[in-house]
């Protein structure tokens, strides 16, 4: 990794090797911006606050190998990112503002997307982690993942019955609850169908009416307009003298008639002036017979607004106009259906509910099943590690129990008992720690100091390496607390687990640095800053030196680096 302008460091290539690496340095130094610095490349929040004062952005840019074949190498070739012989370039950037942005292969990315990419690459345990541990719902978590297949089968199809017995009892609450409402706005739809009903009204019919009452409302107009158009076009009887258009246009066509043979030009005007005629005709006719035609009763037109009236009732309640109205009724003639099917829908959903509780009953008793079953293994397992980490005695077990309820509608049946259940089964699980013989078994969270703590999610994450191994482990400081045979017991078991993974370890234990296969030192300059220099990788002597100062503060202490040549030599003849 590439650091630059990310809290006390301003330039630094943080080189981490296959194997055991240990992250080590003074108090205040800088150990943790590696942590930092690796979350920020696996999509952890982005605080302005870690950016360097007077620097305007902190860069995280990193190389990381990835398995041929790998999830994270097909999610990060979707999102159009391309590989480095073999590894990603991932950067980060953060702006002393606030502003984020992320680069896998290339090319721009979601921060999300690294996040995605981390869980297939990376696991991070630092002291939030041993917290997290102390969790009800984690311990259920790490026992679950521990299961794999006998526990994501039956879990999936619980959680998917469990969503929906969800929208069940939701919907049914809401019907049974709401039913005066339901009843009311049942009532208001009828009434409005059967005004509807009553007045029968057809589409368009408004349109068409309209267009009458207003053709009904000029008859006379329109009569005497339809006469003098028509006088104009084919002659008025009562005045035989009169010139009309069609007399005038057939003396035009016989004069052209007469001559047209002598040029095409003017037999064509002859040919549309005939034209001319006959649409004069055409038009001629239609006049009087819509003369003849026009119905100037006034008792149909009494109608014609009446019926207007009827219609405009409907719209004035239930639409723009009739198209509007009768699409409300349809409309509502289905919410009505609806709502007068309460009485069945309720026996169907009650019907469906019991049925997914007796679902919800059969799945939650294989959950259990499996879980019982898991924890005896994985208590064993971890239980196994502590015996390696300076806990020879210690025993790990989980207490699996459900919480019985009168009522039956907040619980179901589990083992013959009603107990209470939740998205996740009906199971409580509870890690207990019996750290000595003679010792009752007790929850972590009550029996078990900083540094047992400590080893016991060491041991976890042992465990779970060789169930579902990622690549890369990151823990920061899960030694705190820890010191003496313990500490020394923790470096082996890490360097241990160093054999099948990489592993890199913060730590402030040099029983813990000495074990490792390559040990860098995190140091600031004269001007409290961490630079390219400050961060190295600690061979012989230096190293020595290094562990001497853990050991004791004194770097020249010639009892603290017999001391640190001893653990050195320890560590090389486990390995």
């Amino acid at each position: 990794m590439r650091i630059r302008s990310l809290g006390v460091i301003d330039d630094a290539v943080v080189e981490l090797s296959p194997g055991f690496t240990a992250v080590t340095g003074e108090t205040g130094a800088g150990k943790t911006m590696v942590v930092t610095s690796l979350g920020l490349l696996l999509g952890g929040r982005a605080d302005p606050a870690l950016v360097r004062i007077g620097a305007e952005k902190a860069v995280v840019e990193g190389r990381i190998s990835v398995p041929p074949g790998a999830s994270a190498v097909r999610r990060a070739e979707e999102a159009g990112a391309e590989l480095d012989d073999g590894a990603l370039l991932i950067s980060r950037t953060v702006s002393a503002e606030g502003r984020s942005r992320a680069h896998v292969g290339g090319r721009s990315v979601p921060v999300g997307l690294l996040a995605e990419l981390a869980d297939d690459l990376v696991a991070v345990h630092g002291q939030t982690d041993q917290q997290g541990l102390l969790k009800l719902s984690r311990q259920r978590q790490a026992l679950d993942r521990y299961a794999g297949d006998a526990v994501v089968g039956p879990l999936a199809r619980y959680t998917e019955a469990y969503r929906r017995l969800r929208a069940v009892a939701v919907e049914l609450d809401e019907i049974v609850t709401r039913a005066r409402e339901r009843a009311q706005e049942a009532d208001r739809l009828r009434y409005g169908l059967d005004e509807i009903a009553g007045v029968e009204p057809r589409a368009g019919e408004d349109v068409e009416l309209a267009e009458e009452a207003e053709r009904l409302g000029h008859a006379e107009a329109l009569a005497s307009a339809a006469t003098i158009a028509h006088a104009a076009l084919a002659g008025n009887p009562e005045d035989p003298e009169g010139i009309d258009a069609a007399t005038l246009v057939a003396g035009a066509q016989r004069a052209l008639e007469a001559v047209r043979s002598h040029d095409p030009a003017l037999s064509a005007l002859a040919d549309r002036i005939g034209e001319i005629g006959i649409l004069f005709g055409d038009v001629a006719g239609e006049l009087a017979g819509y003369a003849d035609d026009l119905d100037a009763d006034p008792l149909r037109l009494a109608a014609v607004e009446e019926r207007r009236a009827a219609l405009g009732a409907l719209t004035r309640k239930y639409g723009d106009d009739i198209a509007s109205v009768l699409a409300w009724a349809e409309e509502s003639a289905a919410r009505l259906t609806e709502l007068d099917g309460d009485d069945e829908r309720i026996g169907e959903l009650t019907a469906e509910r019991d049925t997914l509780r007796a679902e919800l009953s059969v799945l939650a008793q294989a959950l259990t099943d499996a879980r019982t079953e898991t924890a005896e293994r994985f208590a064993a397992a971890v239980t196994a590690e502590l015996a390696s980490l300076a806990m020879p005695h210690a025993r790990v077990s989980f207490d699996i129990r459900q919480t019985e309820t009168t009522e039956e509608a907040a619980g179901i049946e589990v083992g013959g008992r009603t107990v209470a259940y939740g998205p996740s089964g009906a199971d409580e699980v509870e890690l207990l720690l019996a750290p000595h013989p003679g010792a009752p078994p007790r929850p972590i969270a009550k029996g078990a100091s900083g540094g047992e703590l400590s080893r016991v999610m060491l041991a976890v994450e042992v465990v779970f390496a060789g169930t579902d191994p990622v690549p890369t482990y990151l823990f920061d400081e899960v030694d705190a607390g820890v010191g003496g045979k313990a500490a020394v017991e923790i470096g082996r078991r890490l360097a241990k687990l160093a054999k099948s993974a990489q592993v890199v370890v913060v730590t402030h234990l040099p029983q813990v640095a000495a074990f490792a296969d390559r040990q860098l030192l995190v140091e600031k300059t004269n001007d409290g800053s961490v630079t390219r220099s400050g961060v190295k990788v600690l061979e012989g002597e230096d190293r020595v030196r290094e562990l001497s100062r853990m050991l004791a503060g004194q770097e020249d202490s010639e009892t603290a680096r017999a001391h640190a040549e001893e653990l050195l030599a320890t560590a090389r003849a486990d390995g």
